[in-house]
């Protein structure tokens, strides 16, 4: 068998994905969803397109990998995803049964680690994946927010 594609790989595509989310002017956090080393959704912040607070990019990604797949459990899916999630977010995770969430820039106020919201049992978490290229997105996003305003 194959080794894996390394975190690093898919982490990437989540930051096009938050590339995609800049341009549009959301806040730029993007996902893909994995299954044995393949893509199966992606998605990007669409809260303001949509006006919709709960569009985040997670929750897009969710949907499309379970419609893909047929079900609402993600069991052997992992997400990756550039910013760490919220408690909404790691709720629909949790529920989702999720195998793995890989993420990017630590979010230290209303991540869902500093809000300790419980994971699914079965779910590891791994942080800091391309930590300084997913935080600058959303440095720059700011900086550029307040700048216009």
């Amino acid at each position: 068998m194959l080794d894996p594609l390394p975190n690093d790989y898919f982490m990437k595509k989540a930051l096009q994905e938050a590339e995609m989310a800049f341009e549009k002017g959301e806040v730029p956090v993007g996902v893909v969803v994995v299954i044995d080393d393949r893509i199966i959704a992606r998605g990007h912040n669409l809260t303001e397109t949509l006006n919709d607070v709960t569009a985040h990019a997670e929750m897009q990604a969710i949907t499309a990998a379970a419609n893909f797949l047929g079900g609402k459990y993600l069991k052997n899916c992992t997400l990756y995803v550039t910013l760490e999630p919220c408690q909404m977010c790691a709720g629909a995770l949790y529920w989702s049964q999720i195998k793995k969430i890989v993420y990017g820039a630590k979010d230290i106020e209303r991540g869902c680690t500093a809000l300790n919201t419980k994971l699914h049992p079965k779910t590891e978490m791994i942080g800091g994946v391309l930590e300084a290229e997913c935080s600058s997105i959303l440095k720059r996003f700011f900086i550029e927010k307040r700048n216009l305003n």
